[in-house]
This record gives structure tokens, C-alpha cells and sequence, in this order.
């Protein structure tokens, strides 16, 4: 069987099938504490105990079916936690379930929640509280089979301050005031298609919704709601292209939550209720690639976290084929091409002989947080659009990944699962397949053996501007001028930024001048502002030190915060008040974000 390195649970002997989780947020004690009550099924003869993940959880009492049960914790683990071991009061046989119900709190500390207090949100009259389970954090919630080989279904109940409003990754099942409280309320939710616990979610704060669609609500809080509900107007029209693609909708209802800045992530494909952060607005990809998830992630799983790719690699590569539905096949070439460009920034970052840089990965003792990047995102992009060009076109490739999902449906998988799935759907185009390098695209570090055809139309403007501003000498800098940005899209300033990013840094003068003649200080985006910053600092620009830093923390999505504290850190002009700034913001943000800026600019405990 392949274990999972990332967790201590053995899904082979004992597997949990359902959750019912009766908890209260406590806002005072920073703690999500109560009961969960696991249905678990012996998987052969003659069981006598559970092991499940916890980290940083409280256990107060074990009981199955209802008996009292002796449970004790492992040794602690640097990262995983601390494994917990439930002695069965009776063993079971192979097939039979039980009960396992376990009194728990979580930490103040846990990896898993942010605690907001009032004056950290938009209302600044309530707190705030939301989970972030992927990849291995739920069970710094409450303890569980932490791994994503198992998927289980769940009702919960949780009990917050009744002006508040509580939120899940699953549907909503009703409301009632609490009969122990009378200033709190109980909200009630069912998932009733099996997910893994990374997928399980909270959220409780001020939050208000509208309605955008016939299956889609946006929640936000009251100052963000009407603007967010207008930026993702589009959900209804994407999720009926994406059902055309791959499939119907299992899950009922598509929610969006917009959450406060700190949000470590663009998105979080939670099942009914995707997370995003509001620097999003504009954000019709992000939205694009969660609402992928539903089929790619969240329907069909990858296994461990080693596969990581099969989730991303296909919900990138179904996020461009609905970009190309909306805005063309050029755009989706376009997009293609800047993932590639990315996947060169980030394989540049971490060097081409890093093994993170491999496709398939190793997490034997490896935190899969340090592991992240956008590898198993571009490069499985790479892998899959390659193969569409080799397999026949977009048509033919999309017809695989649509039988692909209806394989693996509500299963998880291994990359062995998927490139047998391959072979057997394309079975009379074997010696084509039999052509592609596998062990390199798999195995190898580095950028890929091979790099796919992109249609040029959209990025020669960008390539063209970004060479006239890499060529020019100090003589040519009064040919710049406004104009030059007049026919460019936003995502074609993306680019041009980007493709200058790839260069070795331009003089002094040219950011300068960039600055006099395109004034991008003055333009909001986020995606155009982060590459800007990041130009001027590596320029060594000082004027942009105190933007960067204040883009920097006024945010927490990592893919923006992370390099700004990492070039900032590189400029001798900046680091001290880069680690100064970082000790001062690490206790108000994101568990996860301080621990990996704190190891960026070596200041980690």
C-alpha cells in the first residue's frame, strides 16, 4: 500500500467514513472546541485500535460506541504532530464500524485558524475566525485521518455569538439559537458527497450575502458584499462551461466567501463555498480555477502529496479552457504561455537541481507547505497541454479528461492510476504516448524535457516593449512614452512585467523613467503592482522600499507577500527594515505565512 509520508493514520486497517462534529468557537479562548464523532470501519480482522493525526489538539475523553476507550499520544513530530492511539474497548471484525467519539479543543496557536480580532477586519465591530486546512492543518482542529487517500461525509453543528454568522464547506442545513446560551446561535451543515479532510472548512464572522446566480451566493462582510458580488457576476456563466467540459455539478450550492486580506491564498476550492481573498477583484481566473477544482481536487483526488500535481496540473489546465471559452483560444494561449514563464521565475528561485522542482515528489520528512510552488501547477499545465498537441487538439484531449474525472470519481489517485488511465483511453495511439519522455516530465528536476507550442498573438506586444526597455541605453529613454501602453490589455501588462522580471535587473534609470512615462505607482491591480514592486526593489530603487513593505503586510496572499520580503531581504538598503517589519507584523498574521517568511529571512524560531 502506499503510505502516506505526510500522515501517522493507516487508512489499510481502519477507515473513517463520516464526521458528525458538535463544537462552539470561543473567541475569549481563541479555541474551536467540542465533539467528533467518527464512523470508522475495520478494514481487517481482528482490530483493536485507531490512530489518527492531531497537532497542537486537546483530548479530554475517547469513547466508542458510546464506552469509555483509553487513547494516548505519540511522540511529536517537528511538523506532522503528534499521532493519537485509540484502544478499542472490543476489537472489531473486518467490516464492522464503530463509533469513535472524541472530546477535543484546539489551540490558540493552531496552524489551522486565524483569529481576527475586531479591529483587524472591514467592520471593525466584530472578530473573525477562518480554517485552512490544506494540506495537512485539519487536524490541528480536531483529529482525523488526516490524509487525503481518505474521504469521508460529515454533519456539523457549531455554535457561535448569535450576531454572527457561521460558514462551511458543505451545504447549509438551518439555524437555531443555542438552548445552553442565549446569546449564541447553532448553524447547522451536511456534506453528503465524501470529501478528504483538507476540504473541511469554517467561518464565522459579520458576513452578509447576495444572491448572483440560481446556486450561488456571495458572503462577504457588509463593506465588501455589493462590490464582490458584482466582480464575480460571471460565476454562473463559468460553472455552466465548466459543466460542459468535464461534467455535471455534484455539489448543489456554489458560494463564494470573500475574506479578509490576510488570506494566505488566491483561493481555496472548499466544496460549496469557495474561499477567496479580496486583493481577487478583477479576478475572473482565480474564480475560473476554483470552480475547476469541483471536478479536478475535490471529486477526483490526488492520493498523497506527492501527487499533488494530478490536482493542480488539471484544474489549470481546465481554469484555461474555460478562459479560452470566454475570451478565445489566443487568450488561452496567452495564459498558457505566462504559466510557462512562471514556472521559469519559480524553477530560477528554487534552482534546477531542487527535487521540489520534480513533477512527482518526495515528502519523506518534508513539510509540504516548504514544498509548495507553482511546479505542480505549470509544469502538470506543461505535461497536459503537450499531450493535447501530441493527441490530437483541445476536442479530442478534453474528451480524456472528462472520462478521466468519471473514473475517478469521489477515488483518490496515484500518477501510476492516471497514466494508465491514459494509455487505455488513447489505446490506439500508444506509440505516440510510448514517445513521451515520462521518467523526465515525472522524475527529473528543472523545467520540463520539453516545451509545448504557444500561439504568439497576444504576447508579441509584451515580448516587443519588454526588449525595447532591455536594449535601451540612457540616450533612448525619451522614446518612451504613454502610448505605449495604450493597446495593451491588464493581462498583457502582467507580462510585459513579467518577462522583465525574468531578466537580470534594469538600471536605476529605466525604472525610473518606466515609472515618469507609465506612472505604476498610480494603478491598483495586484498582479500588475506586486511585479512592479518587485522590479524597482531589484533595481534598487529606495523610494519603492516603503510601497513594497507596505504591500508586503497589508495583505497576506504568499504569493505576493513572500517574494517582496524575499528581494527586500536582498537589498542591502532594505533587510533590516524588512526582518524589523516582519517582527512587528508576524504575531497579527497567518500561521503559515510567518512560519515560511520567518525561514525567508532566517529569522524562524
Amino acid at each position: 500500500a502506499m503510505a502516506d509520508p505526510s500522515s501517522f493514520a493507516s487508512p489499510a486497517c481502519c477507515l473513517t467514513r463520516h464526521l458528525h462534529l458538535r463544537c462552539r468557537a470561543d473567541f475569549g479562548a481563541r479555541a474551536l472546541r467540542g465533539t467528533a464523532a467518527l464512523t470508522a470501519r475495520a478494514e481487517r480482522e481482528a482490530l483493536r485500535c485507531l490512530v489518527l493525526d492531531t497537532k497542537d489538539v486537546q483530548v479530554f475523553k475517547v469513547t466508542v460506541n458510546g464506552q469509555d476507550a483509553q487513547f494516548a499520544f505519540g511522540e511529536k513530530h517537528s511538523f506532522k504532530g503528534t499521532p493519537l492511539e485509540i484502544t478499542f474497548p472490543n476489537e472489531l471484525r473486518r467490516g464492522q464500524e464503530a463509533i469513535v467519539e472524541i472530546s477535543f479543543e484546539s489551540s490558540p496557536q493552531s496552524s489551522a485558524l486565524q483569529w481576527f480580532t475586531p479591529e483587524q477586519t472591514s467592520g471593525k465591530k466584530h472578530p473573525f475566525l477562518f480554517s485552512q486546512c490544506q494540506a495537512t492543518h485539519c487536524r490541528a482542529i480536531f483529529p482525523c485521518q488526516d490524509t487525503p487517500a481518505v474521504k469521508l461525509t460529515y454533519y456539523a453543528e457549531i455554535s457561535v455569538p448569535k450576531e454572527l454568522v457561521a460558514l462551511m464547506s458543505a451545504n447549509r442545513d438551518g439555524e437555531a439559537p443555542d438552548p445552553e446560551d442565549s446569546s449564541r446561535k447553532i448553524y447547522r451543515f451536511s456534506q453528503n458527497v465524501p470529501i478528504p479532510c483538507y476540504l473541511f472548512a469554517v467561518v464565522v464572522g459579520a458576513l452578509e450575502s447576495r444572491k448572483i446566480g440560481p446556486r450561488t451566493l456571495v458572503w462577504a462582510e457588509k463593506e465588501l458584499v455589493d462590490k464582490s458580488a458584482y466582480e464575480f457576476s460571471e460565476a454562473e456563466a463559468m460553472l455552466k462551461t465548466a459543466e460542459d467540459l468535464a461534467g455535471p455539478y455534484v455539489w448543489g450550492q456554489y458560494d463564494l466567501l470573500v475574506l479578509p486580506p490576510s488570506f494566505p491564498y488566491g483561493g481555496m476550492e472548499n466544496p460549496c463555498l469557495t474561499f477567496v481573498t479580496p486583493t481577487l477583484l478583477v479576478s475572473v481566473i482565480v474564480i475560473a480555477h476554483e470552480i475547476s477544482h469541483s471536478w479536478t481536487g475535490n471529486l477526483v483526488t490526488n492520493k498523497t502529496w506527492e501527487h499533488f500535481w494530478l490536482n493542480e496540473g488539471h484544474t489549470v489546465y481546465l481554469e484555461r479552457r474555460i478562459g479560452g471559452r470566454l475570451f478565445g483560444e489566443q487568450f488561452r494561449h496567452f495564459q498558457a504561455l505566462g504559466g510557462w514563464r512562471e514556472l521559469q521565475n519559480t524553477i530560477n528561485t528554487l534552482g534546477d537541481k531542487n527535487p521540489v522542482t520534480n513533477l512527482v515528489i518526495n515528502l519523506d520528512e518534508v513539510d509540504p507547505d516548504v514544498a509548495y510552488s507553482s511546479v505542480p501547477y505549470e509544469k502538470g499545465f506543461a505535461l497536459l497541454f503537450h499531450l493535447e498537441q501530441l493527441l490530437g487538439g483541445p476536442d479530442v484531449f478534453m474528451g480524456f479528461l472528462k472520462a478521466y474525472v468519471q473514473q475517478f470519481a469521489y477515488k483518490s489517485i496515484v500518477t501510476e492510476d492516471w497514466k494508465k488511465f491514459l494509455y487505455s483511453y488513447f489505446k490506439d495511439k500508444v506509440d505516440v504516448l510510448d514517445k513521451v519522455d515520462w521518467n523526465s516530465w515525472f522524475h527529473a528536476p528543472g523545467m520540463p524535457p520539453v516545451k509545448p507550442t504557444y500561439d504568439m498573438t497576444l504576447s508579441n506586444a509584451c515580448v516587443a516593449l519588454s526588449q525595447r526597455w532591455i536594449k535601451a541605453k540612457e540616450s533612448d529613454l525619451g522614446s518612451f512614452s504613454s502610448a505605449d501602453l495604450k493597446e495593451m490589455s491588464s493581462h498583457q501588462l502582467i507580462e510585459f512585467l513579467a518577462l522583465l522580471l525574468l531578466e537580470a535587473p534594469l538600471p536605476l534609470s529605466h525604472v525610473q523613467r518606466m515609472q515618469e512615462v507609465y506612472d505604476f505607482n498610480a494603478i491598483n491591480n495586484s498582479e500588475i503592482r506586486f511585479r512592479w514592486l518587485r522590479l524597482c526593489i531589484r533595481s534598487k530603487w529606495e523610494e519603492a522600499i516603503p510601497l513594497a513593505l507596505k504591500m508586503a503586510t497589508d495583505q497576506g496572499r504568499m504569493k505576493f507577500t513572500r517574494p517582496l520580503f524575499r528581494d527586500l531581504y536582498s537589498f542591502d538598503k532594505s533587510r533590516d527594515l524588512a526582518v524589523k517589519t516582519f517582527l512587528e507584523h508576524r504575531a497579527s498574521m497567518h500561521p503559515v505565512t510567518s512560519m515560511l517568511v520567518g525561514k525567508d529571512l532566517k529569522q524562524d524560531q
